[in-house]
């Protein structure tokens, strides 16, 4: 009689890590479509602008504008259709998304160019959603686990996104990067077959009760540990964005070269992922607060290293302590934000912290082209310190008000 009660926990388990295994590989594909916009979108922002380039970079600002405005509707929509559809339907837009990029760079449209990156802003909106979906399955103490597992599946994106632009960018010569943009389209529509596979309560669309009452979302964004977490992912992932989308266009100034730019964007990215093998653990062994604050001083690091030279090596350097402090703050703070709601809050929750962290990073994308063009690439470096500065002290309150409440 004891056999069943053995085996369902076992079968459950085993479904928890098929669903992460797809949303992983999917994110390895979905991630690598950011990657490609961001080492592009300035250099193609460059090409389509006439005189004046400070706009350049409006493009990347694009697509995390997208990423901001989709983030409601994707959670709403997951709520109504499930997770699996409604993967699937991000991937759709991403994929129309980059045909409507090529098509803009071979008409000269920088309008054009700038609605079709948030179009796969939009897109990447329900890609975010993946670490989430990896959360929802399995036991309490898996979570951790899933959604650095989930994140680590970047590190293949890190690869696959610079190496699509530099084997693909010239593939409508005499038009530069357009091949990129429709190489991108194939991606995406290669994520969508992915995500097709998911099972489970991935697949189906959440019970009515399930998605149905909860506590008012005033009443959960008050919380400290709410505001914290958000503070972090915010901080962290706007001033990953800062810097990442003004290193491209720094290391050509400099004279580096375009591959250059394509592979410190890859070491970056891999940087940004590869800390995923531990991260998990290290939150169940240290907890969330530890390990936000670890990022953040990693990130301060990028910024000593950005302000110590501009060869090829400090750009690089600079870039992947970035991406190491990026991976420790945001998959901290996404840990704590899930430690904040309950299974019926998290729909709404989950939205409005990701509307949050991508509209902070559109304005960071896009000030980061201003700075550059304005102020330079070592001023740029100096803005990381406040930011550094402000998240560390909520981690130290989050951390001090949960010893009082454990007390």
């Amino acid at each position: 009689m004891s056999t069943p009660a053995i085996a369902s926990p076992s079968a459950e388990q085993i479904h928890a890590r098929r669903n992460v295994g797809i949303l992983a590989l999917a994110a390895a594909i979905s991630g690598s479509l950011p990657a490609i916009c961001i080492t592009l979108g300035g250099l193609t922002g460059i090409y389509l602008l006439g005189p004046d380039k400070s706009l350049a970079t409006l493009p990347v600002s694009g697509f995390h504008l997208g990423a901001a405005m989709g983030a409601i509707p994707a959670a709403l929509l997951m709520r109504q259709l499930g997770r699996r559809l409604g993967f699937m339907s991000g991937a759709l837009v991403g994929a129309a998304g980059g045909c409507l990029a090529a098509t803009a760079v071979v008409s000269g449209s920088f309008v054009l160019f700038f609605l079709a990156l948030a179009a796969v802003g939009f897109a990447h909106a329900f890609a975010q959603q993946y670490r989430f979906a990896a959360a929802d399955t399995g036991t309490e103490a898996f979570r951790a686990r899933a959604i650095s597992l989930v994140i680590l599946g970047g590190i293949a994106a890190a690869v696959i996104g610079p190496q699509t632009v530099i084997h693909t960018r010239d593939m409508l010569a005499p038009v530069p990067f357009a091949g990129a943009y429709l190489a991108m389209s194939g991606l995406a529509i290669a994520a969508l077959v992915v995500v097709s596979f998911l099972g489970g309560t991935a697949r189906s669309a959440p019970k009515a009760e399930s998605v149905a009452g909860g506590r008012p979302l005033a009443e959960i964004a008050r919380q400290p540990r709410f505001i914290v977490a958000v503070l972090c992912a915010m901080g962290s992932y706007a001033l990953m964005s800062l810097v990442m989308t003004a290193a491209p266009l720094a290391m050509v100034a400099c004279g580096l070269g375009e591959d250059n730019a394509a592979l410190g964007i890859q070491w970056h990215i891999i940087a940004m992922y590869a800390p995923s093998f531990l991260t998990g653990a290290l939150i169940t062994r240290i907890g969330a607060e530890a390990v936000i604050a670890i990022g953040m001083a990693l990130l301060a690091g990028s910024g000593l290293v950005g302000l110590a030279g501009i060869d090829l090596g400090h750009f690089w350097g600079a870039l992947i302590l970035l991406g190491v402090g990026w991976n420790f703050g945001f998959v901290g703070a996404t840990t704590m934000l899930t430690q904040t709601y309950r299974l019926n809050e998290r729909g709404k929750v989950q939205g409005l912290n990701d509307l949050l962290v991508f509209g902070s990073v559109a304005v960071a994308s896009f000030s980061s082209g201003k700075l550059f063009t304005s102020i330079g690439w070592d001023i740029l470096n100096v803005v990381i310190f406040p930011v550094v500065a402000v998240c560390t002290l909520g981690v130290a309150v989050a951390y001090f008000v949960r010893l009082r409440a454990e007390a």
